[in-house]
């Protein structure tokens, strides 16, 4: 009797600090013992509860009951089960964070079936550590390790959006725009539903991770011999692994993965740190600052200049084989539209610092000369005193500068900086239709706004305008198409085009959808821009478009290239004659072959061709 009643009773909890790794255990160590021992002896535990009488009852129900309500006591085989499938899950769960990529397009099962190092290193720290060390340790691992899924998840984003991973100094204000679309498309109770998810996962990571490690390390501690010598065997197998080079499908199954990943993370944190002052420097060289105002851009002198994106125009548009024929046949009746008008072309290729989103930090290298390549260079450069292309010209003062930008729906403080003397956004263009997604007006429409608001007018100045077409925009759905120019009113036939148009939920279902939307949308803005030329343009008109940047992965299809079609479009003859030395190709569609520029190259090229 007396050994089933010692048997069954809690260690003494007052040992201190005393390592449990020696073979005893102590505080949360020692409950955990308690209990597995109380699983071990349930039978007997019921035997002498029959025999005791009241008194041996009553010392029972004064002592702690293992598990919920005492369940783990009377289900001991369940509570074994439980108890040795939370470890298995634990251990799953830990190596899962491991070796989870950061971009989709890396995830397959041969990507879980690796060894990380990491995860050996983990244990081995927690084995050599003191129980209070230990449990601190294994903590701080579990945040960290959520943290670092966090991270991962962020990359697979940015990588579906921007083809790049997240920036931890730079892609913070990101966020904040991200949420913008998301309202912008989706509405308020679609970005509302959205940020909660993401905050949910966000604590859930948190919590899960910090678990599995406490949880581990818990399993190990308890049952030191084994897991000392289980983590020596693996590090063992990793080092020959590793030393030997063994793979399993093309991929190295001694892994470090998740170690050179922090490693190139920390190094790009410390370029991102300085690159304010390298970017400083780069700002002070400006080939035409000393330039005086009469000497700059009279090539140019009583032309209407016209600088106009068109958003997620990428060479995808042009070089895919699923859009190309499409895109051939409109850019081949656009040369035929422009030439039957009298105006000629020529057509390049750009290399743009974003890819997928961004499309401001694209413009202002175009007009500034500088890489904008994240957020704080464009923040550093609109509020510095760099001149831009178009502050250029209205440095001049020979041309009267504008902006028409319908993707701007709130105050944008730094058109000023570009230089322009009237900025029209989407409320100022009269126009009562609806939203086509995230695009607020159709591009057909604001041409025409802008041909009633400026261009039409009657003896007025010389205009330089910075056109940014949006109805290329992600998500691509629905989307406008041409009507006659003479039917747009003040956009309320747009109401029909709209409710005939795709379902951007349905569309984005299916990437070819996605992309076959994508392809009508670049259609859409180049044919509303081609005719706007042949309807308004004259012997004055110097035309200048390109795209903004590549549109998002699931229309490139994982291509790395960041280039953009550049189209200088003219009337009058010794325009081309200017640029005959870019040897650029004729007509709307630049060849395969065709010079390839950055697009901070673009300004000082364009400002010496028309110099003099």
């Amino acid at each position: 009797m007396s050994l089933f009643t010692r048997s069954r009773q809690l260690p003494d909890t007052t040992g201190g600090d005393a390592d449990a790794d020696g073979g005893g255990a102590t505080g949360d160590d020692g409950a955990e013992e308690a209990v597995e021992e109380a699983e071990a002896t349930g039978a007997a535990e019921k035997a002498v509860s029959s025999e005791a009488g009241d008194g041996t009852a009553t010392a029972r129900n004064d002592s702690p009951r293992p598990g919920w309500f005492g369940w783990r006591r009377r289900y001991p085989r369940t509570a074994r089960g439980v108890s040795v499938g939370t470890s298995v899950l634990a251990g799953l769960l830990v190596l899962l964070v491991l070796l989870f990529p950061n971009r989709l397009d890396h995830m397959n099962l041969r990507s879980f079936f690796r060894l990380p190092v990491e995860a050996i290193v983990i244990a081995a720290v927690l084995l050599v550590l003191p129980p209070k060390a230990r449990r601190i340790a294994a903590v701080f691992f579990g945040v960290f390790l959520g943290l670092f899924t966090v991270l991962k998840f962020l990359d697979m984003g940015f990588y579906q959006t921007l083809a790049r991973p997240f920036d931890l100094v730079f892609d913070w204000i990101m966020l904040g725009n991200a949420t913008d679309w998301l309202r912008e498309s989706f509405g308020r109770t679609g970005e509302v539903l959205a940020v909660t998810g993401v905050i949910v996962l966000f604590l859930a990571l948190l919590a899960l991770s910090t678990w599995a490690v406490v949880r581990l390390a818990d399993v190990m501690s308890r049952h030191r011999p084994r897991a000392v010598g289980t983590t020596l065997v693996l590090g063992t197998v990793w080092v020959t692994c590793f030393t030997v080079g063994v793979q399993f499908g093309g991929v190295s199954f001694a892994t470090k993965g998740n170690t050179e990943f922090l490693a190139n993370r920390v190094q790009h944190v410390r370029n991102g740190l300085g690159d304010a002052k390298v970017f400083e420097k780069q700002s002070a060289v400006d080939a035409f600052a000393a330039t005086p105002p009469d000497q700059l851009l009279t090539g140019l002198r009583g032309k209407d200049v016209l600088f106009t994106f068109i958003e997620s125009y990428g060479r995808v548009a042009i070089d895919d084989p699923a859009m190309a024929p499409e895109m051939d046949a409109t850019l081949k009746k656009g040369d035929a539209t422009l030439k039957a008008a009298g105006f000629a072309s020529r057509s390049g290729w750009l290399r743009s610092p974003v890819t997928g989103a961004g499309s401001w930090m694209a413009h202002s290298t175009f007009l500034s000369g500088l890489w904008v390549k994240n957020q704080q260079r464009y923040l550093n450069l609109t509020s510095s005193d760099r001149a831009t292309l178009t502050s250029y010209f209205q440095k001049t003062g020979d041309w009267r500068t504008v902006g028409i930008v319908p993707g701007v729906r709130k105050s944008w403080p730094e058109g000023k900086y570009f230089g322009l003397d009237h900025i029209y956004d989407s409320t100022h263009l009269g126009y009562k239709g609806p939203y086509f997604s995230w695009t607020p007006v159709p591009d057909q429409f604001s041409l025409e706004a802008f041909q009633k608001l400026e261009h039409g007018k009657k003896n007025r100045d010389p205009i330089m305008a910075e056109i940014i077409l949006a109805s290329s925009h992600n998500p691509w759905s629905p989307i406008a198409h041409t009507i006659d120019w003479d039917d747009l009113g003040d956009g309320s036939v747009f109401e029909q085009i709209k409710k005939e148009g795709t379902n951007p939920t349905e569309v984005w279902k299916s990437q070819e959808r996605v992309r076959t939307e994508y392809r009508k949308a670049i259609q859409y803005s180049v044919d509303s821009l081609t005719q706007w030329m042949q309807r308004y343009g004259d012997e004055n008109t110097v035309l200048v478009f390109l795209g903004d940047h590549q549109p998002v992965p699931t229309v490139t299809k994982g291509s790395t290239s960041t280039d953009v079609p550049v189209t200088i479009v003219a009337k009058d003859p010794k325009i081309l004659d200017r640029v005959d030395d870019w040897n650029w190709t004729d007509g709307l569609k630049p060849a395969d072959d065709a010079p390839e520029w950055g697009m901070d190259k673009f300004r000082d090229r364009f400002m010496t061709a028309f110099a003099k």
